[in-house]
Formats: structure tokens, C-alpha cells, sequence
């Protein structure tokens, strides 16, 4: 049983930036990414050096997948218990997730509660 669902944040416009980014991605990437994914849904808890809550956010959360030396960062809100809405993802390359990421990631979990309200 699933203790968590991984759900793809979409824009007013349709388009779903995570699934964008996956999508260009090769068949190894992407497969990392995906395992780390199962991850989140199927474990109770889930190793920080995978998902970690990122400190000095709105509760805005950061899915890890890391292949060779390729760094790939999903940034994800909780919807409830057991929803996880993933509303970024890019490839790093810097120590810190970029602040402007960080505040796109709080503008769309703003934006996904309140179309959600409608």
C-alpha cells in the first residue's frame, strides 16, 4: 500500500513544468528519478539524502535524484497527509536551490490551493 501519491503540479495553461523536465531526460535519468519517486510514495520514512523539507520555505519539500554527476531537484509542497505535489524540477548546479526557485515553487503551491478552492 502507498503511503504517500506523487501528484504533477499544472499551470492555469495546462502545462506541467516536472513532467517537462522528465521528459527531457534520458532513459537512465529518468528511471533514477522515477525509483526516487516510488520512494516517496512507498516508504514510511523517507531518507533525507532523497526528501527533505528545505528550511527558510513555506513548507516546500526537495525530491533528490542524483546520477553520475548529473543532480536533478524536484520541489514539491504537501497537499495533505499523503499528497505530494511536485511544482519544479531542474537540474543543480550550485550548492543552494536558486531563491528565485524557491520562491516559484511557494507562487505555484499558492496557485494549486487556490484554483484547488474553486
Amino acid at each position: 500500500m502507498r503511503r504517500r501519491e506523487v501528484r504533477f503540479y499544472e499551470t492555469a495553461a495546462g502545462q506541467c513544468p516536472v513532467r517537462e523536465l522528465l521528459d527531457s531526460l534520458d532513459g537512465k535519468r529518468a528511471q533514477k528519478v522515477a525509483w526516487v519517486l516510488t520512494l516517496v510514495e512507498e516508504l514510511d520514512v523517507v531518507p533525507t539524502s532523497y526528501f527533505k523539507k528545505l528550511s527558510g520555505t513555506d513548507g516546500i519539500w526537495e525530491v533528490r535524484a542524483d546520477f553520475g554527476g548529473d543532480a536533478f531537484r524536484l520541489l514539491a509542497f504537501f497537499d495533505s497527509d499523503r499528497i505530494v505535489v511536485l511544482v519544479h524540477g531542474f537540474r543543480k548546479k550550485t550548492q543552494k536551490a536558486p531563491k528565485e526557485l524557491l520562491v516559484l515553487a511557494e507562487e505555484r503551491k499558492r496557485d494549486y490551493r487556490l484554483r484547488k478552492k474553486k
